[in-house]
């Protein structure tokens, strides 16, 4: 029921399309961009939730107060000290192998703010794990969420980001003035 609500609401009453050709593997990280609004968010929760994919996603310890980090960790958000040095993609990655299913969800930039220098923490996880990287794009002018490129990291991280960043040179996010591709 959640579901047929969660589609009904994304595609008839919001108007959103999907373009989406890649499957699912067991594991899988999902790079998701562009991020230029909180609303990002709530469209990738609500396309998950119409197409029953379910995910963990990163997200800023500063959110996980009390009541939303009870229902932010419900719906599988992983908070990050951002201040802290810790080996988060070590830890997540020996995650990943040691499951027989991994399903995260990162947002490249690492902020909605302006950032040419995306985070790569994302590629070393799936570097590490062996992990597929699907490619989501999110295009608030077009209402389009498409998914039609999978990377597979060869280990030259220059060569792969470089792919991954051209993967999204032509989406808008809610906000484009906030989301570029930096020099590539």
């Amino acid at each position: 029921m959640w579901k047929k609500i969660c589609r009904w609401f994304l595609y008839k009453h919001l108007g959103w399309t999907k373009e989406v050709t890649e499957g699912f593997p067991d594991k899988y990280i999902i790079c998701f961009a562009p991020h230029t609004s909180n609303w990002d968010f709530m469209m990738g929760k609500l396309y998950a939730w119409a197409e029953d994919i379910d995910s963990n996603f990163l997200m800023k310890k500063e959110w996980f107060f009390w009541p939303m980090g009870v229902i932010f960790r419900h719906m599988g958000g992983i908070p990050v000290w951002r201040s802290k040095h810790t080996s988060m993609t070590d830890n997540l990655a020996r995650e990943a192998m040691s499951r027989d299913s991994f399903h995260l969800c990162i947002t490249p930039e690492g902020t909605r703010s302006l950032n040419p220098e995306w985070k790569k923490g994302f590629y070393f996880i799936a570097l590490k794990a062996h992990l597929p990287i699907l490619l989501y794009g999110v295009d608030y002018e077009k209402k389009l969420i498409k998914c039609t490129r999978t990377i597979i990291p060869t280990g030259d991280v220059e060569k792969d980001m470089r792919e991954i960043k051209l993967y999204f040179k032509d989406f808008k996010g809610r906000h484009p003035e906030l989301f570029t591709i930096g020099d590539i």
